[in-house]
């Protein structure tokens, strides 16, 4: 399937050579070497998929050339990516992983071992006419570790560290957790949104948050409160801030619909990075 092993809580990121992906290794080569974690490179093809597919048809195709084109253009992208990633953090330990396998598989298998998984909006390919790439969404969505999802920015543009979204409940905490590592990690402050509907949920956050004080010292925080619907503040306040943290629930029927009301209302519209924790990590 690859041809390489993975250093257990390594900072995974996809690369393909495509602008996205770019701003994703950037980001992640940066807390690879602030975290002081192993980071790995990871680059999918699918030959069998990809001669099927029809696209190469025809007498006369020599498909074993094709598919050593194939494995060396992959490696370029590797080799490339692992090159950028020195040239940034030169003591960083990079480990390249060339998979034979589909996108989505080869990263949710990853997602049980990563600190965390960071990939671009969009990649390569027919999912480059989304607005965001289908394999993004189904990685955030099932992965076993955080997923920051990485879009090109605007360097006009000026931020204010880290906002987290949280609901109350014991589920937000990893979430909450992983937003104060974030902000202890990269020197900014934090602000932990909580969007309430009745008047007795507003108390819910400052237990929520009760320890991080102390837990994270050197972390200035805010807290704000908001009625109405989470994913439309978070949205809106998005391009104030350089990342963007959601929880999600384990996949069931139930939270399956309520993963479709936030998490990827905010990984879709949001104007910047967007990290998906799930509320097992």
């Amino acid at each position: 399937m690859n041809t390489t092993s993975t250093p257990a809580g390594s900072i995974v990121v996809g690369v393909d050579g495509s602008a996205y992906a770019e701003a994703a290794l950037i980001w992640a080569v940066d807390q690879a070497a602030l975290e002081n974690r192993p980071l790995t490179l990871v680059h999918a093809v699918e030959p069998i998929g990809f001669m099927a597919s029809g696209t190469y048809a025809g007498g006369g195709i020599d498909y074993g050339a094709l598919l050593d084109q194939t494995r060396t253009a992959a490696r370029q992208v590797l080799h490339a990516a692992k090159a950028h990633a020195l040239e940034a953090q030169p003591g960083l330990e990079v480990h390249e992983l060339l998979s034979y396998a589909d996108a989505r598989t080869a990263l949710l298998d990853l997602s049980h071992h990563a600190a965390m998984i960071v990939l671009g909006s969009r990649g390569r390919g027919p999912v480059a006419s989304l607005l965001l790439g289908s394999v993004s969404v189904s990685v955030a969505k099932h992965a076993a570790c955080p997923v920051v999802v990485r879009r090109p920015t605007d360097p006009s543009l000026t931020t204010h560290g880290i906002l987290v979204g949280v609901d109350g409940t014991e589920l937000s905490l990893p979430a909450i957790d992983f937003a104060y590592r974030m902000a202890s990690f990269r020197g900014r402050p934090l602000v932990v949104l909580h969007c309430y509907w009745q008047a007795g949920e507003r108390d819910l956050v400052a237990e929520s948050i009760a320890g991080m004080a102390e837990k994270f010292p050197d972390v200035p925080v805010e807290v704000r409160l908001a009625d109405g619907f989470a994913d439309q503040h978070l949205v809106a306040a998005s391009q104030n801030y350089e990342l963007v943290v959601v929880g999600h629930h384990p996949i069931t029927p139930l939270n399956d619909l309520v993963f479709g009301s936030v998490a990827p209302t905010v990984l879709e519209h949001a104007h910047g990075a967007v990290a998906v924790v799930p509320s097992q990590v």
